[in-house]
């Protein structure tokens, strides 16, 4: 049923929590329903804006007024309840808008979050989403990038916490307790890289492939170094330094995630056993200790 405007252009109430275009096309209708009031011109677009397709479509999510104006949606508020005057900036507003989504991504998964879910618990009009992230998967690949960047300058920063001139075992334990640190404070985003990402389509496990071979390049420059300092003429081949970095970081990626269903263990706790675990033969091999397999 569609309600009579009072031919003055107001706003009327659009249907799942979505205000309906401002400005009518003379005939005073709202555009709050599936179609336009009997012309595409009320609601800008073939679609009125507030429908599911229409939410999918930049140029409809253009016409909703929370979509224009960054306006606040309230949680818990009624269908089509829109806060007015208050106005964020878009970085704030699409931070709050991926902080939702890697929640509902990570503990939903991505197949079974929706935009409107995440919509809602950013307290946000499902169409500024889309004017913002334009799909379900952008969303979710901003939201992958946006973790893996958190992930590996928290491992850096914890690698060159230590003075300079620390021996780089030293540098190495404390950039594997903030790697701990960090997946143990951020669970949510480390099931997006560890588990989503990964298993949810080429495009997105590309995306933690290439974190993964940034924090195994950054491991193996650790080990290089290691050796250097053991002494000058290391005989580890370009070939084990690979090979031990890609172990290293595949136990750290074990080790988090048996880490995070132990609430009793502490980040520091994680890294000594990893340490413990890598180190006594590593750093064999890079003192020029160990033996090699003959034939």
């Amino acid at each position: 049923m569609n309600d009579t405007g009072d031919g003055t252009g107001g706003t009327h109430g659009g249907p799942a929590g979505v205000p309906a275009a401002r400005g009518g096309s003379g005939t005073g209708e709202t555009v709050g329903t599936d179609k336009a009031a009997g012309t595409d011109k009320a609601a800008g677009t073939d679609k009125a804006a507030g429908t599911d397709e229409a939410a999918g479509t930049d140029g409809a999510a253009c016409t909703d007024e929370a979509a224009r104006t960054g306006a606040v949606v309230e949680a818990g508020a009624p269908a089509g309840a829109v806060t007015r005057g208050r106005r964020l900036p878009r970085a704030t507003r699409e931070r709050q808008m991926l902080d939702a989504a890697v929640r509902v991504f990570g503990r939903r998964g991505y197949r079974a979050a929706s935009v409107e879910e995440i919509a809602e618990l950013a307290g946000v009009s499902k169409p500024l989403v889309y004017l913002y992230l334009n799909s379900k998967e952008d969303l979710f690949t901003a939201c992958v990038r946006r973790e893996a960047a958190a992930l590996t300058a928290a491992v850096r920063a914890g690698a060159a916490a230590p003075a300079p001139g620390t021996p780089v075992e030293r540098r190495l334990r404390a950039g594997l307790t903030a790697f701990f640190a960090h997946t143990a404070d951020n669970p949510d985003g480390w099931a997006v890289l560890h588990r989503q990402a990964r298993t949810n389509g080429e495009p997105f496990a590309a995306e933690v492939a290439a974190l993964r071979e940034e924090i195994v390049g950054f491991v193996t420059s650790l080990i290089v170094t290691t050796a250097r300092e053991a002494h000058q003429d290391p005989e580890l081949t370009e070939r084990d330094v690979a090979g031990l970095a890609h172990a290293l970081v595949g136990a750290a990626e074990s080790l988090a995630d048996w880490a995070g269903g132990a609430p009793d263990v502490t980040a520091r706790e994680a890294a000594e056993t990893l340490m413990r675990f890598a180190w006594s033969g590593l750093g064999a091999l890079v003192r020029g200790e160990g033996r090699r397999p003959r034939g």
